[in-house]
């Protein structure tokens, strides 16, 4: 058995092949998470919702966390974390090519994301802005 630190260029990896990850935030002084499709340009985590408990304790507590699995069995899995700060976006056209990105990406919606669409004025476009990615994973 193999049990250990994963590269940063593998965390990395994974993040970018993955679309869904648990956000973890702080919410009325709790830890919550909630598992949210996503995609990663390479630096920054994008994820889109409607209003809610999850928006409103990013909004209150800004600093978040992406985790991310690959899990083959119980024996070979690798586990990445990225934290990052909360930073909504409000540019308009910046906030609808985000969306678009997403649903190009998340071919497989949810039924809530299914009512999703990128000129949906109430869905909320947010970035995680990342400034740590941290791995592990085991192998036999």
């Amino acid at each position: 058995m193999n049990t250990g630190k994963l590269e940063q260029s593998e965390a990395i990896e994974i993040l970018g092949r993955q679309s869904l990850g648990r956000l973890g935030c702080i919410a009325d002084g709790e830890a919550y998470v909630v598992p949210v499709n996503y995609f990663f340009d390479g630096q920054d985590i994008y994820i889109h919702s409607l209003p809610g408990k999850k928006i409103d304790a990013l909004r209150a507590h800004g600093r978040a966390c992406l985790q991310v699995d690959e899990i083959q069995n119980s024996f070979e899995w690798r586990s990445v974390i990225a934290y990052g700060d909360y930073d909504e976006i409000t540019d308009e056209h910046l906030r609808i090519v985000t969306m678009s990105e997403l649903f190009k990406r998340l071919p497989q919606m949810t039924p809530v994301e299914s009512k999703m669409t990128p000129e949906r004025k109430d869905s909320i476009v947010f970035r995680l802005r990342v400034d740590q990615i941290t791995g592990v994973g085991e192998t036999w």
